[in-house]
């Protein structure tokens, strides 16, 4: 579905999560790339870390020899403030634990390819 052209101001929400964070069976990341396909965001990318650590101060890093993975995720989005205040709440339901913030950003451009 095409999305409508925009610039100017909008807010740039990150939601920092875990990879093996899940909601209702699928990946957290993916459940909401899901959620903001559906309510007709402009768009979503999702970003894997290759290390950090969150509020319990565990170190995760991208080890060969690890046996579990737990790398930082973080999924972008920028909309306008009033629809990423809107979604808030549903969001709210599905991360257990993360982070979630928002900033102004100024769009340049944006369009889909000719």
């Amino acid at each position: 579905m095409p999305h409508e052209r925009f610039d100017g101001e909008r807010t740039l929400m990150r939601v920092h999560i875990g990879e093996s964070d899940r909601w209702q069976g699928k990946p957290l990341y993916e459940a909401i790339v899901e959620l903001l396909r559906r309510e007709n965001f402009s768009g979503a990318t999702v970003l894997r870390g290759v290390g950090g650590y969150g509020s319990s101060s565990v170190y995760h890093t991208e080890k060969i020899l690890r046996l579990s993975q737990d790398l930082p995720i973080v999924v972008e989005a920028v909309e306008s403030g009033e629809r990423i205040e809107a979604i808030l709440p549903r969001l709210d339901q599905m991360i257990g634990g993360g982070l979630v913030t928002l900033e102004k950003v100024r769009v340049i451009l944006y369009r889909s390819r000719k």
